[in-house]
């Protein structure tokens, strides 16, 4: 992998690009004997699958699961977890059999997405065990339902099936939920912020109906990269877990190179310099590799620039060797089930050699036979991104993994600090199921399932009983002598979206033909779907003619622009309460709860390549308010005034400061960029002084505000260490300018910036 590093940095023009290589040395493998217990048809299985002797840390979590001990197998990627679970889970059914093949013990498997799902029951099937195994998703038809539920033994879906489909109508489960022995966790780091919160308390209501009918299941976790593993298990079950986290699999030697593009000589806004798209690089990146017969995945953090890295690549290739570019593809969410399936079959069989794909949680499949992985940006946690490494050079094989930096102050900071990214542990999970936007509907679904009584209240929280008081006063719920009862028409599980899309999704129709080309959540509709809009779907390119929000209908047409699209909004704050403060001299931090009001007013044209701006139009759409969690920092007049910024410069500074704190949470957080936002004023009228603020994106809040709160040091001093480390003069997207601004980045004052948080770390 050296040798092929050497030969991607040394390419003509790329000088400098790579900024750190990091090598991880190759581990041996520790095998243990299979359980006494395992069923020698299931040991045949494995054995017939090349798993003649199962690695310790397999046999230790199959054991405890077994015994029934709660488990969170946290060992790396490709480190065959799914062993762990399964043998014991497969050995249940069949010893439960009855003697006519009655269901006597069952599995519910539950993944973030349905590709992951899918991609275990092709697993399960390839034992070739007498097993009825099946998913439950969106995407079965009723017949397969109904069968599942009569005779499903390893049934596979996903929180938001369990959440709206399976608790809801659990009395059609009865015989299933019954006979549950174990629940299969998959991928739990995903669970974190406000989709964290709903799932935990899904994972309640669960144990709820599963009590009801005199069953117990044994829960066992599984995560490449979960940080604190009994913690974060804990919090999502609300059990206690046993951690497993010696892994015994075998690894070969792992690259990690860490790569910057350069400055380029377009100038960005407000003439600001501006980096070379992290997703430009990529793609000469992919096709380099496959053109040199590497099998190559990228992650790409948006939908959008996993197309354009696989058409950017595929059109490279083509100069190349006209057989190539049919071997490049791109993956994200929004296609039809069936384009995933087909995409996921090509990438199993090795038809294709590059893969351009939306983040781990939207890929979800299972990957082996890779050699190579690139990262256009970071991608919002060190967990996540050593989990998309893992995703090459499966058992002992080597593997080289590439992160391309982003023009972007997180992504600056790590590719020039890399210490802080290699060795720093792994973040905690960062999730509140207290959020009463989140328990309130929850608490709603559990009593519509089974009425709520005072002795279930400790299991969804502390903050439960207030919660029930204020829906029972609303009248969503009644108290009668059983416990409190669900009392309106709807169904109770339709009230939370448990993944905060905000609302129905929209359709995306084709003028010309009619036909539905692909969905984008409702929330984010405003930003993604407006009229002007570039959509980009399995290499083609449209363009948005109408948003119709009440319709949930967006109409595109085939367009080639030349650019892509970009939206902005304007932002306004007010505080509700404080809950905690510092005092840091005469500067002062605090978290509370605040209201926000926010309203996409128009949209920037970036040219394609290179991502200069090369225009901007206005936008009408309705304002929309959001009540959240927030930490704010306030600085006085006078404090201002002794160290020397005067009147004029306090706007910029407070801003650029804003926009390059909310770049940098991520470092400390579980969060992403886009998951926060900010506002700065010189002057807010609910404290009567300078005032920056970063909120979370969701209702109620998501723990994200209140972990910069309290580590507010630590991502202080990187963001002005990043500020001050930026070789721009004057301010870019590197540092202090940010592709969200509503104020269209001005005004920015780099120096002022760098002096206000001088002055407030110094305060501290």
């Amino acid at each position: 992998m050296s040798v092929l590093l050497e030969r991607l940095a040394s390419a003509p023009g790329r000088d400098g690009r790579l900024t750190h290589v990091e090598t991880l040395a190759p581990r041996d493998a520790v095998s243990a004997e299979w359980p006494s217990w395992a069923p020698a048809e299931v040991v045949s299985a494995f054995a017939a699958q090349g798993v003649t002797a199962p690695w310790r840390h397999q046999v230790v979590a199959a054991e405890a699961a077994h015994a029934g001990q709660h488990v969170v197998l946290a060992t790396g990627t490709a480190s065959g977890k799914s062993l762990g679970y399964q043998l014991p889970g497969l050995s249940a059914i069949l010893a439960g059999r009855g003697a006519r093949g009655e269901r006597g013990a069952s599995v519910l498997y539950v993944a973030p997405t349905k590709a992951l799902a899918q991609d275990q029951l092709s697993r399960i099937r390839g034992l070739g065990l007498d097993v009825r195994a099946t998913t439950h998703d969106g995407d079965s038809s009723r017949e397969q339902r109904d069968w599942t539920r009569e005779y499903g033994e390893y049934v596979l879906t996903n929180p938001d099936m369990l959440h709206r489909s399976l608790l809801p109508g659990h009395d059609r489960w009865a015989s299933f939920f019954g006979s549950l022995r174990y629940v299969v966790i998959d991928e739990c780091h995903h669970y974190r912020g406000v989709f964290g919160a709903h799932v935990a308390h899904v994972l309640r209501r669960l144990r709820r109906v599963c009590a009801s009918y005199g069953s117990s299941p044994t829960f066992v976790l599984a995560s490449a990269t979960v940080a604190e593993p009994e913690v974060a298990g804990e919090r999502l079950t609300g059990l206690p877990v046993l951690p497993v986290t010696a892994d015994g699999s075998p690894r070969g030697t792992v690259s990690l190179a860490l790569w910057q593009p350069p400055l380029t000589t377009f100038a960005g806004e407000n003439g600001a310099p501006i980096r070379r798209a992290a997703s430009s690089e990529a793609a000469d990146l992919l096709a380099d590799l496959v053109s040199s017969d590497v099998r190559t995945l990228v992650f790409v953090r948006s939908r959008v620039g996993a197309e354009q890295v696989a058409m950017t690549a595929a059109g490279l290739l083509a100069e190349v060797d006209p057989s190539l570019p049919g071997r490049v593809a791109s993956y994200r969410g929004g296609y039809l089930p069936e384009e995933r399936r087909e995409i996921e079959e090509r990438l199993r069989r090795g038809d294709l050699l590059g893969l351009a794909a939306t983040n781990a949680l939207e890929l979800g499949v299972d990957v082996s036979g890779l050699d190579a992985v690139v990262l256009a940006g970071y991608p919002g946690r060190r967990a996540a991104l050593w989990q998309q490494i893992g995703r090459a050079g499966r058992g002992a094989g080597d593997a080289l993994g590439v992160m391309v930096a982003r023009d972007d102050p997180l992504d600056t900071y790590l590719v020039t600090h890399p210490d802080a990214l290699l060795g720093a542990p792994v973040e905690a999970t960062v999730f509140d199921p207290s959020n009463p936007y989140v328990l309130a509907p929850q608490l709603c679904a559990a009593a519509q399932e089974i009425p709520l009584t005072e002795a279930d209240l400790p299991l969804f929280g502390p903050t439960a009983p207030e919660v029930v008081a204020s829906l029972e006063a609303s009248g969503l719920l009644r108290k009668r002598p059983r416990g409190w009862y669900w009392t309106d028409r709807r169904r109770a599980a339709d009230l939370a979206d448990i993944r905060s899309a905000g609302g129905s999704p929209v359709q995306l129709v084709e003028a010309e033909t009619g036909r539905v080309v692909g969905t984008v959540d409702g929330g984010s509709a405003h930003g993604s779907a407006h009229r002007g809009a570039v959509y980009l779907h399995r290499g083609e390119t449209y363009l948005v003619h109408d948003l119709d929000l009440e319709e949930h209908v967006a109409v595109i047409g085939r367009a080639d622009p030349g650019y892509t699209t970009s939206a902005r909004e304007i932002t306004d704050i007010s505080i509700v309460a404080e809950h905690q403060q510092q005092r840091w001299g005469d500067c002062r931090l605090a978290f509370g709860e605040v209201d926000v009001s926010h309203q996409v007013v128009s949209f920037l044209k970036r040219r394609q390549p290179g991502g200069e701006v090369i225009g901007e139009e206005p936008l009408d759409l309705p304002e929309r308010t959001l009540r959240t969690r927030a930490v704010w920092w306030t600085v006085p007049d006078v404090v201002l005034e002794d160290a020397g910024l005067s009147a004029t410069d306090i706007p910029g500074a407070a801003h650029a400061a804003e926009h390059c704190s909310i770049g940098l949470l991520p470092l400390i957080a579980t969060c992403d960029r886009w998951d926060i936002g900010g506002v700065s004023t010189a002057r807010h009228p609910d404290t009567g002084v300078l005032t920056v603020f970063v909120y979370d994106g969701h209702p109620g809040g998501a723990g994200f505000a209140e972990r910069g709160f309290e580590a507010a040091r630590e991502w202080l001093t990187a963001t002005l260490e990043t500020i001050e480390a930026c070789e721009c003069f004057e301010g870019c997207p590197s540092c202090i300018q940010s592709p969200k601004c509503g104020n269209q980045n001005n005004p920015l004052d780099k120096r002022g910036a760098a002096l206000l948080l001088r002055i407030l770390l110094g305060s501290s």
